[in-house]
């Protein structure tokens, strides 16, 4: 097979040949690193060591037939917040260069068990801060399907990574969207778990034990369900669910305000889902999601430095904010680690005051909405926006107007991370801005707790919902 033939296998197909042994691991990774070196442009990579994964497939290689893993011989990339030993973990920046773990993230630790072999490590928004994985020290990742664009964040290396067929899978890592985000963007699937699901121990932390969690990206349902499942010990098929009878609600506040063509795509996509039989229920949360938003931040910016201290101590790693602060690649992420040192976040009333909102009023809006009209899920775009221009941090210009950068690509993320939900962004066609085609996503948004059945919805919709074409 040709190294672009390899390229657009996906996990499923490409472990049914690695395990067969029709597929060598070490032909596989070297074709990848090579589409790798080929698309070096997109700045999806922060780090690749060529030798350490041609002695990881070697060693998949040499393992008998009968002995291979679930995972046996698949390569994949992990966003660099993420502990994964041979390689640094620098979240991004030049304060953590030097960091190399001695032991796995407790979410990296099955899959190489299960037999993944890890290409590298995937760039992302300084420290998980943003929105646009605009990093200044690794550079901006690009958009594969209009590299003028943004990839998203804060998780963009690893979205842009898989689709630009570089691996067929990755880890990433989500708190307010930075999973979903990337993925919708980027035409691919992204998956957050129900907070907690995943093991949070090896993760650079932005807001633990409240919003962060890492989650598997792919270009299927199946692929991230799979690495769930090796995650999360679950039995890795997935309930095959018909799409007719399934009741989706479509939540009005999260369908106004909405770039045009992106409204106009995904309204046909919900009509595709219709004409399958999908029962959509328009229906309203009575929720601020502005306000929702503001007690997300609150939680976020109170947890993180306590996150952070801990994930330092645990490593051994001295912990000084001004320092850290000092060292920071990029403007706004420095920023807001400045404002931080300064003893600026919000108070520990403020804190309470979050997380009782999200206990007496957010979560049960939420269960009780879904509950009132018998729901199997929630259906959303993912973002209001297809993706911006690369520089654009602060302001969008689209459709005529100008669109708060951080605040719009959040706005539909935001409430299931803090309300603990499960959460997949699927594939939805593309749109036209300026000439550039740019994918679009669908979210549904699932009862806490019901991941794995959430996941078989999606699997039974994203065949119904248009295809994204293969990047340029």
């Amino acid at each position: 097979m040709t190294d672009t033939e390899l390229a657009a296998l996906d996990a499923s197909h490409a472990l049914h040949l690695l395990r067969r042994g029709d597929l060598g691991a070490l032909e596989y990774a070297q074709a990848l690193m090579r589409c790798m070196h080929a698309r070096a442009g997109l700045h999806a990579m922060t780090h690749v060591d060529a030798d350490a994964v041609r002695h990881a497939a070697r060693l998949a290689d040499d393992v008998p037939a009968g002995r291979r893993g679930l995972l046996h011989g698949l390569p994949m990339v992990v966003k660099d917040n993420i502990d994964v030993v041979g390689f640094p973990c620098t979240a991004g920046s030049p304060a953590l260069a030097g960091h190399r773990p001695l032991r796995d993230a407790d979410c990296v630790a099955p899959l190489r068990a299960a037999g993944a072999v890890v290409l590298g490590k995937s760039n992302l928004h300084e420290f998980a801060l943003g929105v646009t994985s605009g990093n200044a020290a690794y550079g901006a990742v690009r958009n594969p399907h209009a590299p003028g664009r943004i990839a998203g964040g804060s998780s963009g290396g690893t979205a842009a990574a898989v689709a630009a067929r570089l691996a067929p899978v990755g880890l990433g890592t989500d708190t307010g969207g930075s999973i979903r985000i990337p993925a919708a963007l980027c035409g691919v699937v992204g998956f957050r778990p129900s907070t907690g699901r995943w093991p949070a121990r090896g993760v650079v932390p932005i807001s633990v034990p409240s919003r962060d969690t890492a989650a598997p990206m792919a270009r299927s349902v199946a692929d991230c369900a799979l690495l769930d499942a090796v995650v999360c010990g679950e039995d890795p098929r997935l309930q095959i669910l018909s799409p007719r009878g399934l009741r989706l609600g479509v939540p009005h506040e999260f369908w106004v305000d909405l770039h045009a063509g992106l409204a106009t795509q995904l309204q046909d996509a919900l009509e595709g889902l219709a004409a399958a039989g999908v029962v959509l229920v328009p229906m309203a949360m009575a929720v601020d999601l502005a306000a929702v938003g503001h007690v997300a931040l609150t939680v976020a910016m109170h947890e993180n430095l306590p996150s952070l201290r801990a994930y330092f101590a645990d490593h051994g790693l001295p912990f000084d904010i001004h320092q850290l602060a000092g060292a920071i690649g990029s403007p706004d992420v420095r920023a807001i680690f400045n404002h931080l040192a300064q003893g600026g976040g919000p108070d520990a009333a403020a804190y309470a005051a979050a997380l009782a909102e999200v206990r007496t009023r957010l979560r049960p809006a939420w269960a009780g909405a879904i509950a009132r009209h018998a729901l199997d899920a929630l259906v959303l775009p993912t973002t209001p926006l297809p993706a911006a221009r690369i520089g654009e941090d602060e302001a969008v210009q689209m459709d005529d107007r100008r669109w708060p950068t951080f605040d719009t690509y959040v706005r539909h993320c935001g409430p299931a991370s803090i309300v603990g939900l499960p959460s997949v962004s699927l594939p939805a066609g593309c749109v036209t801005e300026q000439d550039d085609r740019l994918p679009v996503g669908l979210m549904l948004d699932g009862p806490q707790g019901s991941d794995r059945r959430l996941l078989a919805i999606a699997a039974a919709l994203q065949p119904l919902l248009p295809p994204t074409p293969e990047p340029p």
